[in-house]
C-alpha cells in the first residue's frame, strides 16, 4: 500500500531544491512553514486513503465508451468530486477567480503523491491546469470569466487537442479548420486523436482546447489558431445550454493507464463546433505552448510519481520474500531477498532515481515560481531561462526513470513480477506512455540541445556549470569517509556534462546540426545524471542538522548513485561528440 514520502518531500523542498528562497521573495509572506506542512499532511491522506485504492480497480476496469460517451471506473467520479471539493484544483489558480495563488512548488509536491496514488487519475486534473494557464495568459476577459472560475475549482474539466491522424508530433501537416461567423464565434471542424480525458462523467461539462486553421491560414505551424470549444454551451448567466458540435468517435484501447480515457474527437459533423479564439489568429501554437510546458513538467512529475511507488512496492517485496543465503549472514535459513547484494544494488538505484526525479522536478518548479516572482528583469531573465534550461530535463530524464524504475522492480519481484496478481507490470505499462506524449523525449532533448543550451549566448549554460562545481567543491570539502567516491565521481560527470555541451554548441556554430541532433538523446541523460548526482549530494551535505538515520540515508544514496550511475557519463559524452558521422552515414531503407 502506498505510503506519501513526505518529509521526504518537504526535505526535497526546503533544503535541496529552493523553497526557503522562495518564501522570501514578494507575494509569498503567506507561504508559511506551517501552512506548507498542513498542505503536505492533507494531500499525503487523500493520496493514500482515497485516489491509491482505485488505482488497481482503474487498470482492471478501466473507462469504456457508453451509448455514445464515455463511463469511467466505478468510485472515480466520487473521488473526483471529494478531490476538488476539498480545493485541491485550485491551488496555483488565480486568486481573481477563485484560485488559492500558491505557487508551483507545493503544486508539483503534491501532484507526485496524486500520481503516485493514481496517474491514469491525475491525468484528469493535470490537463485542467494546463488549459487554466493557456486561458488565464492568453484569453479575452469574457473567456476568463466564463470559464476559469469553474476550471480552477474543478467542476469542470479542460482537455488539449492538438493530435490529428496525420499530424502526431509535427502540427504542420494539422488539417482541423475554423471558419468565422461573423459575431466573434468561428464553427470548428476536424477530428483529434490521443485526446486524455476528451469525455468523462465526473463533470457536467468539458472545456475543450482545440488547434485548428482559418480559411486564409499561411501553410505551417505559423498558421495555426487556438480556440475554446466546450462540450455544452455556456448561457449568459453561467448556465449549462445545448450540446455542442462535439462527439467521442471512440476510445483507445491502451498498454497501461485504463483508467484514463484516451479518446478521438469529431467536430462539427452536424454543421459546426462553436468555438472561441483564444489569443490571436494564427498565433495559436504559442498560446498553446503556455499549456504544454506546464503539462511537460507535469509528466516529469508522473515519471517520478510511478517511481516512488514502484520502489516502495519492490522494498516491501524484498523485505518479505526469503530466497537464498546473504554474505555474512548468520540467521536460521533463508535471507530475505533485500539482503542479497544484487537485490540491494537494485533497490538502491530504483530509490535513488526516484529521489533525483523529485529533486529535478521540484528545481525546475522552483525556476518558474522565481521568474514569476522577480521584480528585477535580469532575476526574471534568469529564472526564466533556468526554467527553460530544466523543463526538457525534467520530463524527459524523469520520465525515462519511471520506466526504468518500474522494470527494475519487476525484477525485484522476479516472476512474480510478471504476472499480473503483484501489481508490479502495471507500473511499466502505466509508465511507458510518459516517455511518448507532450513531446517525445527525443524532441525534449532537440529541444534542450537546439534552444536551451544557446540561451543568453551560452552564459547561462555557463552559470549551471559554476553551480555544479560548487556542490563538488562543498563534497570535497567534506572530506568523510561516508561519502566515498563521490566528490571524484561527481567531478568526472561535471567535466564530461561540460565538455559534451560545449562541443554541442561549437557544433551548432558549425552549421553541424546533424551532428549536433544524433546526440542530442545521450546528451539530455548526462545532463540528467550529472544534475541528479550533484542534487543528491546537495541533499546528504544539507542533511546533517537532520537526525542521525535520515542524514546516514541521504548520505548513502548520494554514493549509491555516484558509485554505480555516474560512471555513464564518460561514455555518454563519447556518443554525443563521436556518433554523429555514423549515424548520420547511414541509410535506413538499405536494412528494409
Amino acid at each position: 500500500m502506498y505510503r506519501a514520502p513526505v518529509n521526504e518531500i518537504a526535505f526535497t523542498l526546503r533544503e535541496v531544491t529552493g523553497l526557503k528562497q522562495l518564501q522570501g521573495m514578494p507575494g509569498n509572506e503567506e507561504l508559511t512553514d506551517d501552512l506548507v506542512d498542513a498542505i503536505l499532511s492533507e494531500a499525503a491522506k487523500f493520496a493514500e486513503e482515497e485516489i491509491a485504492p482505485l488505482n488497481r480497480k482503474g487498470d482492471l476496469d478501466g473507462a469504456k465508451l457508453v451509448d455514445g460517451w464515455v463511463k469511467t471506473t466505478p468510485g472515480w467520479k466520487e473521488c473526483y468530486t471529494n478531490w476538488y471539493q476539498g480545493g485541491w484544483n485550485s491551488l496555483t489558480g488565480s486568486p481573481e477567480f477563485g484560485g488559492q495563488g500558491l505557487p508551483n512548488m507545493l503544486h508539483v509536491a503534491v501532484m507526485e503523491m496524486w500520481n503516485s496514488g493514481s496517474m491514469a487519475f491525475t491525468l484528469g486534473p493535470t490537463l485542467t491546469i494546463g488549459a487554466v494557464e493557456a486561458i488565464e495568459a492568453h484569453g479575452s476577459d469574457y473567456l476568463k470569466s466564463t470559464y476559469l472560475p469553474k476550471l480552477i475549482s474543478g467542476e469542470w474539466t479542460g482537455t488539449m487537442n492538438l493530435t490529428e491522424p496525420q499530424a502526431g508530433s509535427d502540427l504542420s501537416a494539422l488539417r482541423s479548420r475554423a471558419e468565422p461567423q461573423g459575431d466573434g464565434t468561428y464553427k470548428i471542424f476536424g477530428q483529434k486523436i490521443y485526446i486524455t480525458y476528451g469525455d468523462h462523467d465526473m463533470t457536467d461539462n468539458i472545456v475543450h482546447l482545440v488547434l485548428a486553421r482559418l480559411p486564409d491560414a499561411p501553410a505551417g505551424t505559423r498558421g495555426i489558431s487556438l480556440f475554446v470549444v466546450p462540450k455544452y454551451m455556456v448561457n449568459e448567466d453561467g448556465s449549462l445550454g445545448e450540446l455542442n458540435d462535439v462527439r467521442v468517435a471512440g476510445v483507445e484501447h491502451k498498454l497501461g493507464i485504463h483508467g484514463s480515457p484516451t479518446c478521438t474527437m469529431v467536430y462539427g459533423d452536424e454543421g459546426g463546433a462553436i468555438g472561441y479564439l483564444v489569443g490571436e489568429e494564427n498565433r495559436g501554437l504559442a498560446c498553446m505552448f503556455t499549456m504544454m510546458n506546464n503539462a511537460r513538467l507535469a509528466v516529469g512529475v508522473q515519471g517520478l510519481g510511478i517511481a516512488e511507488l514502484a520502489f516502495q512496492e519492490a522494498l516491501a517485496y524484498a523485505l518479505e520474500r526469503r530466497q537464498g543465503k546473504a554474505p555474512g549472514s548468520t540467521e536460521e535459513g533463508m535471507s530475505p531477498i533485500a539482503e542479497l547484494p544484487d537485490v540491494k544494488r537494485m533497490l538502491l538505484s530504483m530509490k535513488s532515481k526516484a529521489q533525483v526525479a523529485r529533486a529535478i522536478c521540484f528545481a525546475c518548479a522552483h525556476a518558474l515560481d522565481m521568474a514569476k516572482a522577480a521584480t528585477d528583469p535580469e532575476q526574471k531573465k534568469f529564472w526564466s531561462e533556468r526554467a527553460g534550461l530544466l523543463t526538457p530535463i525534467a520530463k524527459g530524464y524523469s520520465t525515462d526513470i519511471g520506466v526504468d524504475v518500474a522494470s527494475i522492480g519487476i525484477q525485484v519481484h522476479g516472476g512474480m513480477g510478471f504476472v499480473e496478481e503483484t501489481g508490479a507490470a502495471q507500473h511499466l505499462r502505466d509508465a511507458r506512455i510518459a516517455p511518448i506524449y507532450e513531446g517525445t523525449n527525443g524532441i525534449q532533448a532537440m529541444d534542450l540541445v537546439m534552444r536551451k543550451l544557446p540561451l543568453s549566448g551560452g552564459e547561462h549554460l555557463k552559470a549551471f556549470v559554476a553551480e555544479l562545481r560548487e556542490v563538488e567543491a562543498a563534497v570535497s570539502a567534506e572530506n568523510t569517509s561516508d561519502l566515498g567516491h563521490t566528490a571524484r565521481k561527481l567531478k568526472s560527470a561535471i567535466d564530461d556534462f561540460e565538455a559534451a555541451a560545449f562541443w554541442l554548441l561549437e557544433a551548432q556554430g558549425a552549421g553541424k546540426t546533424g551532428e549536433a541532433l544524433a546526440g542530442a538523446t545521450p546528451f539530455l541523460k548526462l545532463a540528467g545524471l550529472t544534475l541528479g548526482g550533484a542534487m543528491l549530494a546537495k541533499g546528504a551535505i544539507a542533511s546533517k542538522g537532520e537526525d542521525e538515520l535520515a542524514h546516514k540515508r541521504r548520505v548513502q544514496l548520494a554514493r549509491a548513485f555516484a558509485e554505480t550511475e555516474l560512471g555513464e557519463t564518460a561514455g555518454l559524452k563519447e556518443a554525443v561528440i563521436e556518433s554523429g558521422e555514423g549515424v548520420l552515414s547511414v541509410n535506413m531503407a538499405e536494412f528494409a
